[in-house]
């Protein structure tokens, strides 16, 4: 989710020569042949038992271009004649939402990202394969596996989870005259009103999906409640009314005190890094993914991570498992799917996509040298300490999310009320039953 350079959406594809094309389809021929002569289960590759060559594999990211280059460019070391045709949109709703329109239209890329927003709707309709089988799944978690199986079938390969935080630029803290972190909400709401009498922007979240500090302050009252929250709304024991309206009435204090610009609304996460990575905002909410962009982007910049402090006092993280690697169920080039996937849950692949993001991977055969900012974060992460709405929702995330992404918006905007957004969420979840 590393978000500070956009890259076109549309696919760059080099035209295959006309010899390349006569070569490919004798290829394609030989190995319909081969395949008709296959003893091997329905469920396999055909074009992988008989062989076929593969010159591209198309790859759908929410991870700029410059956060994987560097393990594309692995990948096509290591397979030479495979080229990666890469495109990107930005997390969390405008990447979900343009996979949907590309699935829908038969133009979805061989590989791209499942995540927790989407992830029922591509399971639950097979639009991914089953990687349950793949050698390469040997490496991947057990909870990462848990978060992408579905009756026994496991369609995503996830190599990290993640924390997420607050992320504090310490030198303008320190300009403003505060030294030590927030403990408490009131506390934070204070810092942001002396940095803004500094004239220092005190506080930025990307609009664009429901928010660290948001899901934060709703993992506390989750936490209050057990641990039961998500699980008591589906069984209509609470509603998100009773339990969502008083983590909002606090979350909506960052607009109504100004220490967030309602202009938040229509900002995405590329922009708000910019920001920061300009030391024009002392603190972000964001994920564990962005130290990496902000240590490659902005190397001088003196930062840590924290976790949101309640009006309690509690500290509190967010995360869940990352969003993992897919196989297209009618990928193109199956082959060279499977191959860059294998790639991606590798080693080296893991390697060289940790050293760009600074995730906290959790693959078996890798243990990462963490920055010292994601200490505290990983020792939560790790320990299953931090919430998630979208994750925890039982069913429907990817008709919730994108409802509280809009609730969420308005609510910024000022627009609405913390009542009527949980109302809203209400209205949405019996329209679709539980």
């Amino acid at each position: 989710m590393s978000l500070n350079q956009h890259e076109s959406d549309t696919p760059r594809r080099a035209p295959a020569s006309r010899r390349r094309v006569m070569a490919l389809s004798t290829l394609a021929v030989v190995a319909l042949a081969l395949s008709a002569c296959s003893s091997s289960s329905a469920g396999s590759t055909s074009s992988a038992s008989a062989g076929v060559a593969e010159s591209t594999v198309s790859f759908f990211s929410w991870d700029t271009q410059a956060t994987m280059q560097p393990v594309i460019d692995g990948f096509e070391k290591a397979n030479p004649g495979i080229k990666v045709d890469f495109s990107y949109s930005p997390p969390v709703t405008q990447y979900v939402s343009t996979l949907q329109t590309r699935l829908r239209s038969g133009t979805a890329a061989d590989v791209f990202i499942i995540t927790a927003e989407n992830k029922q709707d591509l399971m639950g309709q097979k639009l991914v394969k089953d990687l349950s089988k793949q050698p390469f799944m040997s490496n991947i978690a057990k909870a990462a596996k848990d978060t992408y199986t579905k009756d026994g079938a496991t369609y995503g390969a996830a190599i990290a989870s993640w924390g997420g935080g607050i992320l504090y630029n310490k030198d303008l803290l320190a300009k403003a005259g505060i030294t030590t972190e927030p403990k408490t909400w009131s506390e934070f709401l204070a810092d942001g009103a002396t940095l803004k009498a500094a004239g220092i922007t005190p506080f930025l979240e990307p609009g664009d999906g429901i928010t660290v500090t948001l899901a934060a302050l709703l993992g506390i009252k989750n936490q209050q409640l057990g641990g039961s929250m998500d699980a008591d709304i589906w069984a209509k024991k609470q509603t998100f009314a009773s339990t969502w309206t008083d983590p909002l009435t606090t979350w909506s204090q960052l607009f109504s005190t100004g220490m967030e610009t309602r202009a938040a609304a229509g900002l995405t996460g590329d922009q708000v890094m910019a920001e920061f990575e300009k030391g024009n905002v002392a603190m972000i909410g964001t994920g564990s993914w962005a130290l990496g962009t902000i240590k490659t982007a902005a190397p001088k910049l003196n930062v840590s991570f924290a976790a949101v402090p309640g009006t309690d006092g509690t500290l509190y993280w967010v995360g869940a498992v990352s969003p993992g690697y897919a196989i297209n169920a009618k990928a193109q080039h199956p082959v060279a799917a499977e191959k860059f996937v294998e790639y991606l849950a590798s080693k080296e692949g893991v390697a060289l996509y940790q050293k760009q993001t600074q995730s906290i991977t959790t693959t078996a055969d890798f243990t990462p040298t963490l920055d010292p900012a994601l200490t505290e974060m990983a020792t939560a992460v790790r320990a299953g300490q931090f919430y998630l709405p979208q994750v925890s929702w039982p069913t429907h995330s990817e008709v919730l999310g994108p409802e509280a992404a809009a609730q969420m918006q308005q609510l910024i905007a000022g627009t609405s009320t913390p009542a009527k957004f949980a109302a809203a969420l209400d209205a949405k979840l019996a329209s679709l039953g539980s």
